[in-house]
C-alpha cells in the first residue's frame, strides 16, 4: 500500500459507515481525526466487538474466551452518530440505506464495512446449534462456536478416533484458520501422547492447501511428514450428524467419510443487503462465488458509484479475507474518499497485502505476508517468511491483538 497523509478538511459532506467491525471502526476513527464539519454515521446493531484472529486460539484450548470479547462504545468517537440497527436494504442510485427499524438514512458518501455471512445453511443438515454436539466444532463467528469446538478437539485428542477437517470453496474469512485448527489438533495430540489414536484427514476442495505458492509447499509436504491425510477435491456439502457422518462432492461423484470429530468451515457469502443489492458485483467469479461488494481492488472504490467505497471481510478482491488486509484497506478506501470529497484524484493505492501467522504448532508459526501478486512481502527481514519459527508465535500470542486495538483507534 502507498498512500499520502492527508490534512484534516473541512466539509459538510453526510458520510455513512455500514458496519461496525474491525474496517467500521478504523475507517470512523480516522474519518473522525481527518475532517472537521462532516456528519459521520456508523451503523451497526453489534454492541460486542470479538477479535477474531484469536478464536482459532480459544477453539484449540490456548486461550479463553473473553480474552476476544470486547466492546463497541470503548472503540466509536465521540463526534460520530451511532445508530443501532442493521441495513437491510442498500439504494445507491437514491444515496440512502435503510433499517430494520424502518428508518431512511441519507448519505453523500458510503463505506461499506458489514462484514461476511458464515452460511452454515449451505450444507445440508447443519446448524451452528450443533456445534459442540455429536463431534461437530467450527471456529467462525464468534467464541461461544470457538468455545465448543474446544470442547470436540479436547476430547477427540483424549479418545482418539477419525478427524476429518474441512474448508469451506471460495472466499472466507481468514482462509489460514481450517489449516492452524488441523496442525493445532494434531500437534495436540502428539503432546498428549494420544497422535497413534488418531486419525487425522484434511478435505480441501481444490487442489491446494493455501494460496500463496511457497506456503502451499510447505504445507503439501508437511501434512504428509505429520501423518495428516489429504482429500482433493472434497467439498463438503453435507452432513448426518446422528451417524456422525460427511458427504462431500467430489470429481467422481458425493462421498461419505465418517468421523468421531469434524471441524466444519461453511461456505461464506456477503451479508442478505449487500448481496440483494445493485452494490455486489453482479458478474464474474466475485458474484458467483458470494456476491461480494464491488470495488476497484487498488482504490477501493466502487466503480459504478464512485462515492461509494468498501473495506474488509466483504470486498470482492483477489485477496485473503483477514485483519491485516482490513488494517491495509482502510487507510487507502478513507483517503481515496477525502480525494473524492475534495476533488483530487485518487492516488492511495492497496496492493493487495496480507498477512496470515500460520501456527503450525504450540510455540512455533510462520509469519506470511504477501501482495496481490502472490509474492512474499516480509515486515520484519530477521524473520524468515519460509520456516517455522518461535517469534511469529510470540507475535500471535502476546502482541498482534494489540497492534489490532490500534487499529480500531485509527492509529496504524
Amino acid at each position: 500500500m502507498t498512500s499520502q497523509s492527508a490534512l484534516a478538511i473541512s466539509t459538510k459532506a453526510r458520510i455513512v459507515i455500514v458496519g461496525a467491525g474491525a474496517a467500521g471502526l478504523a475507517a470512523a476513527n480516522r474519518l473522525s481525526t481527518a475532517v472537521s464539519g462532516a456528519r459521520i454515521t456508523l451503523i451497526d446493531r453489534r454492541e460486542r466487538h470479538l477479535y477474531q484472529p484469536g478464536l482459532t486460539l480459544v477453539a484449540t484450548g490456548i486461550w479463553k474466551p473473553g480474552k476476544v470479547e470486547d466492546r463497541n462504545e470503548r472503540y466509536v468517537p465521540r463526534n460520530v452518530d451511532w445508530i443501532r440497527a442493521s441495513v437491510t436494504q442498500f439504494e445507491p442510485d437514491a444515496n440512502r440505506i435503510i433499517t430494520d427499524t424502518g428508518r431512511t438514512v441519507d448519505y453523500d458518501f458510503l463505506i461499506v464495512a458489514t462484514g461476511l455471512h458464515v452460511d452454515f445453511e449451505a450444507v445440508e443438515g447443519m446448524s451452528p446449534d450443533l456445534i459442540g454436539r455429536e463431534g461437530i466444532g467450527c471456529v467462525y463467528d464468534n467464541p461461544e462456536h470457538a468455545t465448543r469446538t474446544w470442547e470436540m478437539i479436547d476430547h477427540f485428542t483424549t479418545q482418539g478416533g477419525i478427524g476429518l477437517f474441512t474448508r469451506g470453496p471460495g472466499g472466507i474469512k481468514c482462509a489460514g484458520a481450517p489449516l492452524k485448527v488441523a496442525m493445532l489438533t494434531e500437534d495436540l495430540a502428539m503432546r498428549r501422547g494420544n497422535r497413534e489414536r488418531v486419525q487425522m484427514i484434511y478435505n480441501s476442495p481444490g487442489t491446494g492447501l493455501f494460496s500463496q505458492p511457497d506456503m502451499d509447499r510447505f504445507l503439501k509436504e508437511d501434512f504428509p511428514r505429520r501423518n495428516i491425510g489429504i482429500n482433493w477435491n472434497h467439498r463438503l456439502i453435507g452432513i448426518e450428524p446422528e451417524l456422525r457422518r460427511a458427504t462431500f462432492a467430489t470429481s467422481e461423484g458425493n462421498t461419505r467419510l465418517d468421523y468421531d470429530f469434524i471441524h466444519i468451515v461453511p461456505p461464506m457469502r456477503a451479508p442478505d443487503a449487500l448481496r440483494n443489492s445493485p452494490l455486489a458485483w453482479q458478474e464474474g467469479s466475485f458474484a458467483d462465488d458470494g456476491n461480494w461488494l464491488e470495488v476497484d481492488r487498488h482504490t477501493m472504490q466502487h466503480p459504478r458509484y464512485p462515492n461509494v467505497f468498501g473495506a474488509g471481510d466483504c470486498v470482492g478482491t483477489p485477496i485473503g479475507k483477514t485483519a491485516a488486509s482490513v488494517k491495509a484497506q482502510v487507510p487507502v478506501a478513507v483517503e481515496n474518499l477525502i480525494s473524492v470529497i475534495t476533488d483530487r484524484p485518487l492516488t492511495a493505492h492497496y496492493n493487495g497485502y496480507t498477512s496470515c501467522p500460520l501456527i503450525t504448532s504450540r510455540g512455533k508459526a510462520i509469519l506470511v505476508e504477501f501482495d496481490y501478486d502472490l509474492n512474499m512481502v516480509p515486515s520484519f527481514p530477521f524473520i524468515s517468511p519460509y520456516r517455522e519459527h518461535w517469534v511469529p508465535w510470540v507475535m500471535k500470542d502476546w502482541l498482534l491483538q494489540a497492534a489490532y486495538n490500534a487499529m480500531l483507534r485509527g492509529r496504524v
